[in-house]
């Protein structure tokens, strides 16, 4: 079973950036799809992004489209998730996630077959 583990969140202001990064110590990710979701207090999980497990597709939901860009490591079996221009709305509890599927039609629809325990990333106004 996947230990996903994530890294990167903190505070930071608005129109700031971070960069989440997402590793397993034990399994190649280099077989899944992996991708990022988010999850506000009192809000269902939503995906934001997704890539293939080759690295050469990658799938956005709009409202970080432009502002966030998903990369992935095979060399080190690590996915990253570059956030700029961050808004106070992008304030969550970040969560790394694989899918069996190589390909990003699933998990863009907001199915995963593992987590990890999530980070959270605060931006203030």
């Amino acid at each position: 079973q996947l230990q996903l583990v994530e890294s990167g969140g903190g505070l930071v202001q608005s129109g700031g950036s971070l960069r989440l990064s997402c590793t397993d110590s034990e399994f190649r990710l280099d077989y899944y799809a992996m991708g990022w979701f988010r999850q506000v207090p009192g809000k269902e999980r939503e995906v934001i992004s997704c890539i293939s497990n080759s690295g050469d597709s990658t799938r956005y939901v709009d409202s970080v489209k432009g502002r966030f860009t998903i990369s992935r490591d095979n060399s080190k079996n690590t996915v990253h998730l570059q956030m700029n221009s961050l808004k106070p709305e992008d304030t969550a509890v970040y969560y790394c996630a694989a899918d069996t599927a190589r390909v990003c039609d699933d998990m863009i629809m907001g199915m995963a077959a593992s987590w990890g325990q999530g980070t959270q990333v605060t931006v203030s106004s």
